[in-house]
């Protein structure tokens, strides 16, 4: 024995004898040493434990609720559903509209109050209760309300166990196991437990809860299924839930079932004691309440929380107003989908994950789809494995077929004539016909809702006003399922179709035949086989029909996303929130059916990402990487050609988002190349679109810079800057007028001229209060700054102050060489300083102060000091007003343009009174002209001006536009 072996074999006795000195020390003094996994010592501190455990089991949330912030939990987020308890012969009645008022027989009812003990049921005998209900009622959140509550000891109190089961899982187990077995395989603390022994009535205070019945096979046939009366007796587990059910197994104890619509009489109606219907959200004060404690959960600033406060009343009045919106969210699944939209539209920051609108609504529909299959809806509900049998592709092919001709025809409403036609196709076989049957009932409401606005606008035709029409639930989702349609392949010709079955099948032939070939081309001369390389023809015609199929996907996209008829359209996050929080006015007179379907394309592109193709891969829904990578390439080459032309700001934000929903920074790169400019004035730059604007352009290479990046009149605050730093150091000039930006923002834009690696060239602030302070702070850059060339700083509030600290700061700054302070209040001789100032700095070549209180004798000295007779100090081009002495300025245009434009946001009264100084201006320069001529001219302009000033009296200025000299 080695020497190593010899200590380990003394180190193991000393262990032992050890171990043996314990036991003896603990048996003298009748202490007992239980391990850490061996069961509970008592009944009671097992159910403790039980407890306990379910409690961290069903607090488990998935991954896509996190989204709505940390502070997360099921409490304070549940919302009840509106449940009704149903008699037996009217179980299956369905509410006719989701929008109609309930008033049924028997009231609302809670689930507690469904395991009352009621006269119709014997003494002695559990209770047996069916919860059912259609995809996304509310079930799921039901039932894990239900277990968490009863956890923390405030519902059902009078039951000792619960024991919950998922019949996903039962369904899938193979192997024979008892009761007991069956639950303590699941809850080991629970093993061999006295009050599942089956001894005395000690199973009337357990229930059993089993959660998606649907997806069991149960048989209540007595030759199909035997009777069983011992907890210890080993059976499938189909045939143990049966006999629960028929209160032969543990017939005290009780039960709860949930299950869909088409599954409701699975269980036949003599063991079923009470019917109760989950009917989602019926009013909209549940929805509301559902909104809140959504929405209200994330927010700690009092900005957010006003701003949620707002959104939750818009939406409230949507609601009420019976909008389509409200019938969508009868069902509580919509209600989440549009709070996720909304806390995606409203609440992005650069702090939170990366979230994209394709991967909302993928996410929605694997939470309320994922691990389905489409079973044949009969008693045994023999569901056919496979992928081909995934529910989710059944819906693609299906619903997903009808939005997609919804989309290619301009439509989003659809007759019953064509819902038959696209979702019942033509089936062949028993079988398809009771799938049919079953996602009917299931899952076709789900997507599908009947059109308020069908109701409320008769259509021109008399004969069409009883005919009944639907939509989908959410305008989004017909968008969604049309681009997974064309994304999955699903709209190939017949020669596709074909072509690719001709080729699987000879491929596979050919690879048996190739390796016969490589056998007898040994013995044989190859000539004779050389009409086998003929099978190698098809694989490769079908590969070419592919990519040309990829290619053709590519140039839809495209094409969708830049088409002229949408371009007087708003971008399409704001049609999102105007479809969620309405538009608020006077009503339309008339529908419109043919509706732009922008999010069609952006979709597609964001079915490419590789996070969603996981989800979808999950759903059963495949797309392969060599799809993603032709499309991609054939996008590209689609996307720079396009936008070899100039887009309106609100397709060019479409197409930012497009990008940022691929999540593709190299395709992302390639197609900013192209680009040289951004123009987004007038967009209203929410969060959200300041972090898609920052991130597309996060992706391009350092060296990459914009000519101009315009955001003018974009309703930019200080707390949205931050946000847009990567923006903005990707661009030459940077055009922030017409905004919101106070005195604080200027920190921030300070920073970004001392940024060593910013390059901005231009400036242009007009519109925005930055004050005194404001302007100081950014002046603090002058010293170290050396690339900005021009600084406009119109109608800031600089005042005389603020306009002597320029002045006194210009020789710090050599590379300036245009400076805009007009509108800012400065007066004779703050503006005299500041052009001697200009006239002293080595670049500055022009300095515009019309819109200031300056004399007329003022203006006259600016432009002698701007333009001395004398060789000393250098010109500067001074605009003061729209003359130049007794000349029209050349310049007279710009300035009237700008005033004209931002009437609408300026003090009216004060550009009354600079009007009619320039009006006076211009008399006496006519007056002083010789020349016919420029006399003629003077009158043209003073056309113009008191045109402007009779629109001003009369209170007829058109909006602004937001551009500017």
């Amino acid at each position: 024995m080695s020497p190593v072996q010899r200590q380990l074999s003394q180190l193991l006795g000393a262990w032992r004898w050890k171990r043996r000195a314990e036991h003896s020390l603990y048996s003298a003094t009748g202490i007992h040493c239980r391990s850490f996994c061996s069961p509970p010592s008592g009944p009671e501190e097992a159910i403790e434990i039980h407890k306990k455990k379910l409690f961290l089991w069903f607090s488990h949330l998935p991954q896509e609720e996190k989204q709505f912030g940390g502070c997360f939990s099921p409490e304070t987020m549940h919302v009840d559903p509106l449940i009704l308890e149903r008699n037996a012969e009217d179980r299956a009645g369905l509410l006719t509209s989701p929008l109609q008022t309930l008033t049924p027989s028997s009231g609302h009812v809670t689930v507690e109050q469904l395991f009352e003990t009621t006269d119709a049921w014997r003494e002695g005998r559990g209770l047996n209760v069916l919860l059912y209900g259609a995809v996304g009622t509310g079930k799921s959140t039901v039932v894990r309300k239900l277990v968490l509550d009863w956890c923390a000891g405030t519902t059902l109190t009078h039951f000792k166990l619960l024991v919950p089961f998922s019949c996903e899982d039962l369904g899938q187990l193979s192997k024979a196991v008892s009761l007991m077995d069956l639950v303590g395989r699941k809850y080991l603390h629970l093993r061999k437990h006295p009050l599942l022994g089956g001894e005395g009535n000690q199973a009337r205070d357990v229930l059993f809860l089993f959660n998606g019945m649907e997806k069991m096979k149960l048989d209540f046939r007595i030759g199909a299924t035997e009777l069983c009366s011992d907890p210890n007796e080993v059976l499938p587990p189909g045939v143990v839930v049966v006999n629960l059910l028929r209160k032969y197994l543990l017939p005290e104890a009780s039960v709860l079932v949930t299950t869909r619509l088409s599954a409701l009489d699975r269980i036949p109606q003599k063991y079923v004691t009470r019917y109760a219907q989950i009917c989602g959200f019926n009013d909209p004060d549940r929805q509301r309440a559902y909104f809140t404690s959504r929405l209200m959960q994330h927010t700690g600033e009092t900005t957010h929380n006003n701003e949620a406060h707002g959104m939750i009343e818009l939406l409230y009045l949507n609601l009420q107003r019976e909008s389509q919106l409200a019938a969508a969210c009868f069902l509580p699944s919509y209600c989440w989908l549009t709070c996720a939209t909304l806390h995606f539209l409203h609440f992005t920051d650069a702090k939170s994950p990366i979230r994209t609108l394709t991967g909302i609504y993928t996410s929605f529909l694997r939470l309320n789809f994922g691990g389905e299959v489409l079973g044949t809806g009969t008693g045994t509900n023999a569901a056919i494995q496979g992928q081909h049998n995934s529910l989710m592709l059944y819906v693609v092919r299906t619903v997903g077929k009808l939005a997609f001709d919804g989309v290619t025809n301009k439509r989003t409403s659809f007759s019953e004539e064509e819902l038959e036609q696209w979702i019942g196709g033509k089936t062949k076989t028993d079988e398809e016909l009771l799938q049919l049957a079953m996602f009917r009932t299931d899952v076709l409401d789900f997507f599908l809702a009947p059109c308020v606005e069908s109701f409320k606008h008769s259509p021109e035709d008399p004969s069409k006003i009883d005919q009944k029409r639907y939509v989908f639930a959410v305008p989004a989702m017909q968008e969604y399922l049309a681009a997974l349609y064309v994304v999955l392949g699903e709209n190939k010709s017949a020669l596709e179709k074909m072509t690719k079955q001709v080729s699987l099948a000879i491929g596979q032939a050919s690879e048996d035949v190739s390796a016969i070939f490589n056998i007898l081309s040994k013995f044989i001369p190859l000539r004779i086989f050389a009409v086998f390389n003929l099978l190698k023809l098809f694989p490769k015609l079908y590969e070419k029909i592919s990519i040309k199929n990829k290619g053709s996907i590519a140039r839809t996209m495209a094409a969708e996303m830049f088409r002229t008829e949408d371009r007087d359209n708003e971008d399409v996050l704001d049609q999102m929130e105007q479809s969620l929080l309405g538009v608020h006015g006077p009503e339309p007179q008339q529908i419109f059916e043919a509706q732009p379907f922008e999010l069609y394309p952006i979709f597609m592109g964001g079915l490419l990402h590789y996070g969603n193709r996981v989800l979808l891969q999950q759903l059963g829904c495949n797309i392969h990487s060599t799809t993603v990578a032709q499309i991609t390439h054939a996008l590209r080459k689609y996307l720079v050609k396009e936008l070899s032309q100039p887009q309106p700001p609100e397709e060019l934000m479409d197409l930012l988002l497009l990008l940022y929903e691929f999540q593709n920074p190299r395709l992302t790169a390639e197609v900013l190349a192209s680009i040289r400019s951004i123009c987004l004035t007038n967009i209203r730059m929410t969060s959200l679109k300041c972090f898609v604007l920052s991130s597309v352009l996060s992706c391009a290479p350092a060296s990459y810079r914009l000519e101009e990046l315009d955001l003018s009149s974009c309703l930019l605050t200080q707390d949205k800057l931050p946000m847009l730093w990567p923006a903005f150091r990707h661009t030459f000039k940077l055009n922030l007028q017409f905004n919101s930006l106070g005195p604080e923002s200027c920190i921030l834009l300070r920073d970004l001229l001392l940024d060593p690696e910013s390059c901005i060239r231009s400036l242009q602030l007009c519109d925005n209060t930055l004050l005194e302070s404001g302007a100081s702070t950014l002046l603090e850059a002058f010293p170290e700054n050396q690339s900005l060339t021009h600084l406009s700083l119109m109608h800031t509030g600089l005042g005389d102050r603020g306009a002597q600290e320029l002045a006194e700061r210009l020789q710090q700054h050599k590379g300036l060489q245009e400076l805009n302070v007009a509108y800012n209040n400065i007066g004779d001789s703050t503006a005299m300083t500041l052009v001697d100032a200009c006239r002293e700095h080595p670049s500055i070549h022009t300095v515009h102060l019309y819109l200031n209180p300056l004399t007329d004798v003022g203006k006259q000295s600016l432009y002698v000091r701007g333009d001395p007779k004398s060789d000393i100090g250098r010109r500067v081009k001074v605009l003061a007003s729209v003359t130049e002495g007794s000349d029209l300025s050349e310049d007279w245009h710009p300035i009237l343009s700008v005033i004209q434009k931002n009437i609408s946001s300026w003090d009216r009264q004060r550009v009354k009174e600079q009007l009619k100084v320039f009006l006076r201006d211009l008399e006496w320069g006519r007056q002083q002209q010789q020349s016919f001529w420029k006399r003629l001219h003077f009158r043209r302009v003073e056309k113009g001006v008191r045109q402007t000033l009779r629109m001003l009296e009369k209170d007829t200025i058109p909006p602004a536009s937001g551009k500017s000299k």
